[in-house]
């Protein structure tokens, strides 16, 4: 064994989930409905008409979820909170059982000995906030930062890591441009403003963690690495709208405080001229960003594709998951050495990394084999181990997903997860990658050099 895999001493190792995706009883005990709910009980929104109704049910099975968090070794789990269960209206009144379910939540994680790791908006904006104009109305970072200041007082004493934001791109990009996801707008004249107002709510929910948090807040982008189909001038100028549409257009107002030029020439007319003041308030200082990576995408130019004139292009004799995503492990090299170039040298996490493939029956035994995922998550922890030994600031991973779940509007359809869950039970079964992942805890990391 030489060691080559070991990560650095102190590395965080943990796992990831998100409030609608799992949790299920999304009005219980006085909880307000949120876009999901909406969204999902909209006849032809959802695969199968799939709801969030029950989930994985872990709102009332929290407890025994925990105990396969320990089961893994986990040291961190990342979850959201469920804006609308802690503020019915997404303002004024606060919901005591709803406050109290992730008060709970937060002292059984502390009590297994991992930490809690909490996200304040993974996608599931209050519907009573959308009827008031959601992320298209300026108050919305306000709301935003009067809703942070509530969970920090409650659970800011026992929860050290904190996000803001979950993937803006896919709330603006699926909720606002294309109407795939909720609350399901279709305009090209709303999603640079719903952008905008993402990124003014969360610099107003930093500077709200500044004055009452005591440990370290940051936010969460999902990057996809973009590379040119060909080397024809068409190509590449594609391929840069495309990367500064996906991966520049929220990093770029967080950490430098402007957007890139490109946004003008994708929107046209619809690129609004934002205040300069406003830049202030999204140019926050952050402790920490969270990189969630799962592929690449070739790009080359198309005059008709809207907005970007700009497509991806499937990859001959590679292997692509459910999802329809190439299985591409030097693209997380890529991304976090670009990260590190544009950025500087921010701390860094891995918050979501994972795959979907089709899951055999369970076999008789309780054993799950589930080679496909497994091979995704050794490369793409070997790609990560290169990014460290290129002098990324990386600190921890975290794998996508704890267990299978709500896959958003594609329903029950695509697993991703660490467990298997059988939706008719809710029976929970490790697959061999949670087997895999467990022993890389164990080892941090020496365990990938020990099977080639």
């Amino acid at each position: 064994m030489t060691g080559r895999f070991r990560f650095p001493e102190g590395f965080h190792w943990g796992a990831a989930t998100s409030a609608y995706q799992i949790e299920g009883s999304p009005l219980a005990d006085g909880a307000g409905p949120s876009i999901w709910q909406r969204f999902a009980h909209t006849p032809g929104m959802m695969s199968n008409g799939d709801t969030g109704d029950v989930a994985c049910d872990h709102y009332n099975r929290y407890k025994d979820d925990v105990q396969l968090m320990r089961a893994l070794g986990l040291q961190g789990y990342r979850f959201s909170i469920n804006w609308a269960r802690v503020l019915p209206e997404g303002t004024g009144r606060v919901n005591a059982k709803g406050l109290g379910f992730y008060s709970r939540l937060v002292d059984e994680l502390l009590e297994n000995g991992i930490v809690p790791n909490a996200t304040l908006f993974h996608w599931d904006l209050p519907a009573a906030l959308d009827d008031r104009g959601g992320w298209l109305n300026r108050d919305v970072a306000h709301w935003f930062a009067d809703y942070a200041e509530v969970m920090f007082k409650a659970l800011g004493d026992r929860v050290p890591r904190w996000a803001t934001l979950n993937e803006p791109w896919v709330v603006t990009d699926g909720g606002y441009l294309h109407g795939a996801l909720a609350p399901g707008h279709r305009s090209k004249y709303e999603a640079p403003i719903a952008a905008h107002n993402l990124m003014r709510a969360s610099g107003a929910g930093i500077q709200a963690y500044r004055a009452h948090g005591k440990h370290e807040i940051g936010v969460v982008f999902n990057i996809e690495p973009k590379y040119p189909a060909s080397d024809s001038a068409e190509d590449l100028a594609a391929t840069k709208r495309a990367h500064a549409y996906m991966n520049k257009q929220f990093a770029d107002p967080a950490l430098l405080g402007s957007y890139p030029p490109e946004l003008k020439e994708i929107f046209g007319d619809a690129w609004p001229d934002f205040p300069e003041d406003d830049f202030k308030l999204t140019n926050q200082k952050v402790d920490f960003v969270g990189i969630n990576y799962y592929t690449r995408a070739v790009v080359k130019h198309d005059a008709d594709a809207y907005p970007l004139k700009a497509v991806p292009v499937r990859q001959p004799n590679k292997t692509y998951t459910e999802t329809g995503w190439e299985v591409f492990e030097q693209g997380l090299t890529d991304t976090l050495t670009w990260f590190k170039h544009r950025y500087g040298d921010i701390p860094l996490y891995i918050t979501e990394n994972g795959s979907a493939f089709y899951d055999p029956p369970v076999a008789e035994n309780g054993v799950l084999d589930d080679p496909l995922r497994t091979n995704y998550l050794r490369k793409h922890l070997g790609a990560m181990h290169k990014a460290i030994e290129a002098g990324v600031n990386i600190k921890g991973y975290y794998a996508w997903s704890l267990m299978d779940n709500l896959e958003w509007s594609l329903g029950f359809s695509k697993r991703f997860g660490l467990y298997h869950v059988d939706f008719a039970t809710q029976k929970r079964t490790a697959k061999a990658t949670a087997k895999l992942y467990a022993q890389v805890i164990g080892s941090n990391g020496a365990v990938l050099d020990e099977q080639g």
